[in-house]
């Protein structure tokens, strides 16, 4: 590498470190105050913060880097240009784009990367981060009873102290108990009171002093019925403990959020795609499917068929469907031997087995053939023997009774016509007779008896009926069916978005490096400016753009690279510019372009009056 280019790289990445810090802090402060409320006085450990913090520093990272990116080149190509470093590089022979080389290199390094962290690390840290703030937001705050309020950070209690002395010692107590659940049937109140934790704060015991306790009866009030009963309880002490476990911080498992399109990668996403386009072909097939027997006039001279499209496609989920389940039921871990299986299944649909017929194997278990060996003994005493084919003779005659009685039935069914089959044939060979064709006379004698005032009330009501019935399925099916679409969309923009957000890192310094060498200005302030100005630019047009292709008003494609598209004429038109030197952001120059139009402007003029007069000496000539 060369000291020139050692020289424009160092120069870079000590600001591109220092921004990254900073817009990383900002945005992690933006995020944080978010859920200011919900996670901050809990008494959580100071690790569970760190924690939550370590996350959320990791998944804004793709937000900053392109910030970062712009900001540190503006400012690079800015100080470079105001020390006039830029000149000299020039006037050696070395142009501008061969001086952005060695950054362009580290940002295409630095896209690269960001599309890894993008795909595969910025994924599982959502997924952590999603169920430590769950957590967080089902922890109860800490116990912290206030004078005057009732507090129900405890379950299933209600309590209100009117004065505290100190975080102990309670005055004026009254507490509802709600552990019943039917109302405020049990009260509690006390003159005074203690509230101390115990056993490593996992339960908290409150003394209570000089009370009275309150307990209704649970009978419902009637006028015939008996009234409740009532009791009341007067105490000098009353010792209750109260568990703190709704206090402690319980972790979920991670994989509630497993269908989250935040916490999957590019290759978890397109399988999800991939179902949910199944899915919405299904639905498109089942309305086509059920359109028809909708209408109860339309299928019969006419038939409802769906697009071929569809129709492959179900198909081939179909036989993926079937492939999957032989995969998992038929195989031999499940007992079922897939080839004896299969060819008992094609001999089947093929009208050569019975339905209802047992397998070879079944039979094989207990055949005439079938022989049961005695069992030898080890020294070779042949009693085992004879007593073992003494035993088989005494089981073989129910045994043999209860073959030839499954044989007997075997046969019957097999010997039995299979009706089915014939009935199919039949319809294939013979075709069914015309119906007889009514008369003129006799088709105008049926509708003269339908044609009554109270037939044709019936008729309306009936068509009122199925047209609402109708309408209802459409529209349940039509809201299903844009449920999944939107789904879709949003699995399909979060996809794109693991590539849009790193190539906005090569975006931005593509406006950044020529927009600094343009300015000529280092430091914070005019490359912050501009940074801030170009940032909130790409931020509003990547909301725009993903809104779009969420809604469906363009192409999830086109939305989700709106914003890069937007801005990259910017880069280009700065490119050209600095190449040219050109004074974009000096006032010399647009004055220079005001007096140039205004010229323009008073020659027109001029330019008419020549011409008006050539016109008069033309025809006074040929007059």
């Amino acid at each position: 590498m060369k000291k020139l280019d050692k020289l424009i790289l160092g120069s870079f990445l000590g600001p591109f470190l220092l921004t990254f810090i900073v817009v990383d802090f900002i945005l992690l402060t933006v995020n944080m105050l978010k859920y200011f409320d919900e996670i901050f006085g809990k008494d959580l450990p100071f690790m569970v913060y760190l924690e939550l913090i370590g996350y959320f520093v990791i998944s804004i990272s793709p937000m900053a880097l392109p910030l970062a990116v712009l900001l540190s080149s503006l400012m690079t190509f800015g100080n470079l240009g105001e020390h006039f470093e830029l000149t000299a590089i020039k006037s050696s022979g070395i142009s501008l784009l061969r001086a952005m080389l060695p950054i362009g290199i580290f940002v295409v390094f630095l896209t690269v990367f960001a599309y890894l962290s993008n795909n595969y690390v910025v994924p599982r840290v959502n997924l952590k981060t999603f169920s430590l703030l769950y957590d967080i937001r089902m922890k109860s705050p800490a116990l912290d009873i206030k004078e005057g309020v009732f507090y129900n950070g405890i379950p299933s209690y209600s309590i209100k102290v009117n004065r505290k002395l100190d975080e102990v010692r309670l005055q004026e107590v009254l507490i509802y108990d709600h552990t019943q659940g039917q109302g405020n049937l049990h009260v509690i109140t006390a003159d005074s009171g203690r509230m101390e934790p115990f056993f490593n704060d996992r339960y908290m015991m409150l003394t209570l002093y000089n009370g009275n306790s309150y307990q209704e009866g649970t009978g419902q009030r009637g006028a015939r019925d008996n009234p409740v009963t009532f009791s009341r309880t007067k105490f000098d002490k009353n010792e209750m403990v109260f568990s703190l476990d709704a206090f402690d911080l319980k972790r979920t498992p991670e994989n509630l959020w497993s269908n989250s399109k935040s916490i999957k990668n590019i290759g978890e996403i397109r399988v999800d795609l991939d179902s949910m386009d199944r899915e919405l072909n299904h639905w498109y097939f089942f309305n086509y499917a059920n359109t028809e027997a909708s209408y109860n006039y339309f299928g019969r001279n006419r038939k409802l068929m769906p697009p071929k499209e569809i129709v492959d496609k179900k198909n081939e989920s179909d036989s993926l469907k079937n492939l999957k389940y032989k995969d998992e039921y038929e195989n031999p871990e499940n007992g079922v031997r897939v080839s004896e299986n299969q060819s008992r299944q094609d001999r089947v649909s093929q009208g050569e087995v019975p339905v209802g017929a047992p397998s070879d194997s079944t039979l094989g278990a207990s055949g005439e053939n079938s022989q049961v060996a005695p069992k030898r003994n080890v020294a070779g005493d042949t009693s085992g023997q004879e007593s073992g084919k003494n035993l088989a003779a005494a089981k073989g005659g129910v045994r043999d009774a209860e073959v030839r009685e499954a044989r007997d039935s075997i046969n019957e069914l097999a010997t039995q016509p299979d009706m089915g089959k014939i009935n199919r044939n039949a319809a294939l060979k013979s075709e069914a007779p015309e119906p007889a064709r009514l008369t003129a006379e006799q088709q105008q004698r049926l509708d003269s008896i339908r044609d009554t005032p109270r037939y044709r009330t019936s008729e309306a009501t009936v068509g009122l009926t199925a047209a609402r019935n109708i309408k209802n399925n459409f529209t349940t099916n039509r809201s299903r069916i844009e449920e999944v679409q939107r789904n879709y969309r949003a699995f399909k923009v979060a996809w794109y978005q693991k590539y849009t957000q790193s190539i906005a890192c090569f975006v931005m310094f593509m406006i950044g490096a020529p927009l600094g060498a343009i300015i000529k200005k280092g430091g914070l302030g005019m490359p912050v400016l501009m940074s801030i100005i170009f940032f909130i630019m790409y931020y509003m047009l990547t909301i725009s753009g993903e809104k779009w292709a969420k809604e469906g008003m363009s192409d999830t494609f086109f939305g989700t690279f709106f914003s890069n598209l937007a801005l990259l004429p910017f880069g280009l038109f700065f490119l050209r510019q600095a190449r040219k030197d050109a004074r974009l952001f000096e006032p010399d120059f647009y004055q220079g372009i005001w007096d140039k139009a205004k010229k323009h402007l008073m020659r027109k003029p001029a330019t008419g009056k020549v011409n008006n007069e050539r016109d008069k000496k033309l025809k006074e000539e040929v007059l």
